[in-house]
Order: C-alpha cells, then structure tokens, then sequence
C-alpha cells in the first residue's frame, strides 16, 4: 500500500490513519514527513487524543488484536508491505506472536538481510523502483521457502481454514490442541481469532456490495455471514475497527482517514 498526500491540503482530522486488528505483519517506510502513534480508546479519535513520533526509519509492525490509529502531522509519503504470518515465519524465522500489537524498527526483528533491503528501499528514487526492489527480494526467497501444499489466501477466511489443514497434516502430533499449537505458533494468533476476522472481512464484502446495489440490511448480513443476529455482528466489527458497521459504512465512503478500508474494497 502506498499513501502519498504531498500537495494535498487535508484537514486535522483527515490526516489520522483509521488501521482495523488483523493477522498480517507489516513493514512500513515514511520517505517524507513524520508519523505520529495515537492512543485510541474510544472512536473516533480526537484531535487531542495522546500522541508519541514513531521511530524513525523502516518499521516492523506484528499481527494486531485490536484496531490502531497513526497521524500525520503534514503531507507525508509512505509505504506498506503486508504479509500473511506464516509465510513470514517461512521466510525468517521469527515468531509473529512475539510482536503481537507492536510496531518497532526492522532492526530489532528482521534478518540482515532484510533489514539491507529495508535501507535500499528507504533510499530508492520512486515507488516504482521500490516495488521492483521488494518483488526482486521476495520472488527467490519464496520459491525457496514455501510449502509444498498451497497456501490459500484469497481472503482471511479461506486462509485460516487452509491453515488448519496444513497444521493438521504437517507434522506427528494430531490432537485439537496440537495443531491449535501448531496454528498460534504460525500464525500468531489462536484459529478463533483468524476465524473471527475472516468472518468480519466477508461481512464486509458483502455489505460494500449490498450498498453498491443500493441497500444495506445488516440483521440480513448478519444471518448470512453465520452470525447469531445483528448484534453479534456489530460486537465483533467493533471489537475488529473499533465502529459499528453502519458507522464504519458511512465513514468508508465520507472520511478520507479511512483510506485503507477503500483500498481493502
């Protein structure tokens, strides 16, 4: 993901970045601007919530339980690699549930040789060059690093679910809490938790395209998506964004700090 707001004159409140919990890792560049860490207790946000600067430099960020907030104190210019957990642990070794809800330099987590491709892109002249930087890096790795059964990512959910059969067929030891061992020490996080965000995700889908068709009905998203009823389902979107789902909806499409749901859309 790239964020580039360089000539644009946003507001304060525009200039927060809305992030809902999710199981994916990320390594995050700032090449200009600064970035602040918001403490978000309640949402929305104020404009005097607390705030800290963020590291400078490449950023490791770990899965994440609860939505996060970040704010730009001006234009800013950014970029964002997101990867599934387990393919991470595949390409580095590193456990994603020691970095559970932290975001702190590439230099304290990664390996050289990552924390080398980091610098490079942090350096890099344009974003086109960057993304043939990091595709170049990745490519041979995983190739070489990969399983031999498939991963299924094409959402959060059919993933969890591909995670399960890989845990459960991969190694001697096939008891429930063997291979719910196995999925945490992958992943990062417990399968009830991927399930959980996999679910929302797909309830999200289906809500950006009820609107599209022009109505939205969410005790009728709730039932399809395997809730128990329309409360369910706004406990769980809060719990993942820190919103209801109409709130989140209207938001998506009126608030430019949302940015990041509309390109999850």
């Amino acid at each position: 993901m790239v964020r580039n707001t360089m000539g644009t004159n946003l507001s304060p409140a525009e200039r927060f970045n809305y992030f809902p919990a999710t199981p994916l890792c990320s390594i995050t560049w700032l090449f200009t601007g600064r970035s602040e860490c918001v403490t978000a207790d309640e949402f929305p946000v104020s404009l005097d919530a607390p705030r800290r600067p963020l590291p400078e430099g490449p950023l490791f960020g770990g899965p994440h339980e609860r939505p996060s907030v970040s704010w730009n104190p001006g234009p800013a210019h950014g970029m964002m690699l997101m990867l599934m957990p387990d393919a991470l642990r595949l390409l580095t070794g590193i456990d994603p549930s020691r970095w559970l809800d932290t975001l702190t330099s590439v230099r304290d987590v990664l390996p050289a040789d990552w924390v080398a491709l980091c610098d490079t892109v942090q350096q890099a002249a344009d974003d086109p060059t960057r993304v043939q930087l990091i595709q170049d890096f990745l490519e041979p790795r995983w190739q070489a690093a990969r399983p031999t059964t498939p991963l299924s990512a094409a959402r959060y959910l059919d993933w969890a679910q591909g995670l399960a059969m890989r845990a459960a067929l991969s190694a001697p030891g096939r008891s429930l809490r063997q291979v719910e061992r196995r999925i945490k020490q992958w992943a990062g996080q417990p399968m009830r938790e991927l399930l959980g965000v996999g679910r929302a995700e797909r309830a999200f889908f289906a809500a950006m395209t009820a609107e599209r068709q022009g109505r939205v009905d969410w005790a009728d998203i709730a039932a399809r998506e395997g809730y128990a009823d329309q409360s369910h389902l706004c406990r769980a979107t809060r719990r993942i964004t820190g919103f209801s789902p109409e709130a989140l909806r209207r938001r998506i499409s009126e608030d430019e700090a949302f940015w990041v749901y509309r390109i999850w859309d």
